[in-house]
């Protein structure tokens, strides 16, 4: 599918936003920083400014951003409005928590504690929006959700890092940090190995016409006789961006480098402040390769109506 540049930076840096948060609530449910630090302000200012950038980034998607209310209104049916309504119910729940944080309310801990869940929640909604799509085979799968999670905490995690160094704090453990990294990482050649195949649906899936059939009955593949035009249309604009292989490669390579190898490469070599901040960035931005390729890779079943035997 054709990449919107628009939704690479919602999901990278809401992603990033919500991560980050994630990792200072829960570094205050631990009891190691509270609401008087300097990180802790740091982190939160980061973290809203991330998610913020993130949202209104989206609304450049929307054909008509004046519509964007409606995203609201189907909370029992739609992913999207899920993650519109709970997104929105971050923010006064977040400041709720920094008003008792900084007053020592003994029911921060209360907050905390549904802001982190609230949080996360947000990324797996974001990432059902394209795991519930039974026309992209290759969004509608676990790998999905659990990428999306993993690279969150990730971005969050080296983040956190950076601003908890850059205050001589000591930042979590390097084995804490780098879980989700690796993760993440296993996640994507998991979803490799799957999909190396190319073979999750044809044009006879799609017409629900079994290629087998009971003895006696002729049956066979289906097979496109017309794509019925001749010049590309708003569909095959959108939906049949083809990638070509070396340039899927070379990025595929990028993206391992910089969201694996430069944070490994960090916590060995250069686990001071400024290295920190080297891994985060480097990471952020193989995150944003990585959501580049996750829309680039993906193949919606209406290929098959245009040519293409199999998604």
């Amino acid at each position: 599918m054709k990449p919107a540049l628009s939704l690479v930076a919602f999901t990278v840096a809401s992603g990033a936003g919500l991560g980050l948060a994630a990792w200072v609530l829960a570094w205050q449910l631990a009891d190691r920083i509270d609401g008087s630090a300097w990180p802790f302000w740091a982190a939160v200012a980061l973290a809203a400014a991330l998610l913020t950038i993130g949202l209104l980034s989206s609304t450049r998607h929307l054909a008509n951003p004046r519509n964007a209310w409606r995203s609201f209104t189907r909370f029992r049916t739609s992913w999207l409005s899920r993650e519109a309504v709970l997104v929105m119910a971050f923010y006064p729940l977040a400041a709720v928590h920094l008003v008792f944080s900084v007053g020592g309310d003994p029911r921060a801990r209360t907050t905390a504690l549904l802001a982190l869940v609230l949080a996360l929640s947000v990324v797996v909604c974001t990432a059902m929006i394209y795991a519930c799509l039974r026309t992209v085979p290759r969004w509608r799968t676990w790998h999905t959700v659990a990428g999306f999670v993993a690279y969150a905490l990730a971005s969050g995690g080296l983040l956190w890092a950076a601003i908890l160094a850059s205050d001589g704090r000591a930042p979590p453990p390097a084995a804490l940090l780098l879980a989700p990294v690796v993760a993440a990482a296993l996640v994507k050649l998991a979803w490799d190995a799957k999909f190396s195949a190319r073979v999750h649906a044809t044009l006879n899936e799609a017409l629900a016409v079994p290629e087998t059939a009971p003895k006696g009955v002729v049956q066979g593949r289906v097979r496109l006789l017309d794509a019925g035009h001749v010049n590309p249309t708003f569909v095959t604009n959108e939906f049949g961006f083809r990638l070509a292989r070396e340039r899927a490669s070379t990025l595929r390579l990028a993206m391992f480098a910089l969201t694996l190898g430069v944070p490994v490469a960090v916590a060995v070599l250069a686990p001071g402040a400024a290295g920190r901040w080297v891994a985060a960035v480097a990471l952020l931005a193989g995150v944003a390769v990585e959501r580049w390729l996750f829309f680039a890779r993906a193949e919606h079943v209406v290929r098959l109506y245009d040519g293409q035997a199999r998604v």
